[in-house]
């Protein structure tokens, strides 16, 4: 029996597919060191399979998207999940770093196929029902991330990090049952179009044109830039700065979390109620540049106390929650034939985004303030805002933002 799309089980389903790339992350993170003195190679050295892994993810939707778009969603998630579970098992078998570090590189490529996530709410729902399903997956991702580490570094206890790896094998074998017997092909598939690198080269020249898309894929890449910036700067800081062991400074993360899945549930109530969603996500970007602005300058006066620190870095967490599902209906919904380039196009961008904003946050760090994190996140939460009110309001008239 097919999962009915308007039941919460396939809003779960869809968040547990979304899940998958975030997951190959941050589950492997507690084992970086024991894989580096299992094979020989430095902690910082194994972190480079971090890298494999996102750069993979970053730039295989590029391919997943229009092939999603022709043949369908159904095929090229299940293809993508198998190819995960492979590389999962490789990684698990991998005798060398310079072996692993191809596995992982594979294993992204497979994970990036369930970006199509978001095409698929935009081929079965209107636009406030999306934007409810898709609140729906960001507190399924979220909780997910949460959960991630733990189990990790629970896997590791148990079996070493070889076992965390079989068990997303594991783990990418049950979704693809779930998926073959229980999801339904949600695209449109149209026979007559080609799949060639001309025909694809038209499809993201669309996307690049197109001024809602476009505006509301930069501005979404900016959000998330901010949310890249404080994943990485807040360890560097609450560990590397304030001391916090790696335990406590988790209780901050999971509240981070806890605060996106909050404002996923709050932007969702007031679609019920009626609030429209130009009108959410301004309040979220302005939230999300207030709470950073505060951050930067407080750092700049000398008086940045941690619990302030902790408790901005919520807001923006919490803001980011309420205008994801908004950034994303709106990146969807005017090319609805090519929506799976579409979110391709848009999930690359933002990953691509991240992480330089990542990087930046990295490579400016004092070891002393945060600094570098409270610049990274201020410039850009202004950035998305900006892009917003000058772009993003006058691009989404008649259709997205006539409410405003």
């Amino acid at each position: 029996m097919k999962i009915q799309p308007a039941s919460a089980a396939f809003t779960v389903l869809l968040g547990l597919l979304a899940a998958v790339p975030y997951s190959g992350i941050d589950i492997n993170l507690p084992a970086l060191a024991a894989t580096g003195a299992a094979l020989g190679a430095s902690p910082s050295h194994v972190g480079l399979t971090m890298s494999a892994f996102m750069l993979s993810l970053a730039m295989a939707p590029l391919i997943y998207g229009p092939i999603s778009d022709r043949v369908g969603r159904k095929p090229v998630v299940v293809f993508g999940l198998a190819l995960f579970v492979i590389a999962s098992l490789a990684c698990a078998a991998a005798q060398s770093l310079p072996m692993l570090l191809l596995c992982r590189a594979v294993q992204g490529v497979g994970a990036a196929s369930t970006t199509t996530t978001y095409a698929i709410i935009r081929d079965l729902f209107d636009e406030a029902s999306a934007r409810a399903k898709i609140g729906g997956i960001v507190v399924t991702v979220n909780v997910v991330t949460v959960i991630a580490p733990t189990a990790g570094a629970a896997l590791l206890a148990i079996g070493g990090w070889r076992l965390i790896y079989a068990c997303q094998a594991a783990v990418g074998v049950m979704l693809i049952a779930i998926v073959l017997w229980g999801m339904a092909e949600s695209a449109k598939t149209v026979a007559e179009r080609r799949l060639g690198a001309s025909a694809v080269f038209k499809d993201y020249l669309r996307i690049v044109t197109h001024p809602v898309s476009l505006a509301f894929i930069l501005i979404g890449a900016a959000a998330g830039s901010a949310v890249f910036a404080y994943v990485t700067g807040s360890s560097l800081y609450f560990i590397g700065v304030v001391g916090l062991q790696p335990k406590q400074y988790g209780l901050i993360f999971s509240a981070c979390s806890a605060a996106v899945m909050l404002g996923a549930f709050l932007d969702g109530r007031l679609g019920r109620q009626g609030f429209a969603p130009a009108d959410v996500l301004t309040v979220g970007l302005v939230l999300s540049f207030a709470a950073a602005g505060t951050m930067l300058v407080t750092t700049l006066a000398g008086w940045s106390p941690p619990a302030l620190v902790a408790a901005l870095l919520m807001v923006v967490a919490l803001s980011f929650g309420l205008s994801l599902p908004n950034l994303m209906n709106a990146t969807m919904q005017p090319l609805p034939d090519i929506a799976g380039a579409v979110g391709a196009a848009a999930g690359t961008v933002q990953m691509t985004a991240g992480a330089i904003a990542s990087g930046l946050v990295a490579l400016l760090f004092d070891g002393r303030t945060a600094l570098a994190m409270a610049a990274v996140m201020a410039a850009s939460a202004l950035l998305a805002l900006t892009l917003y009110l000058r772009f993003g309001r006058s691009a989404g008239r008649p259709t997205w933002v006539s409410s405003v």
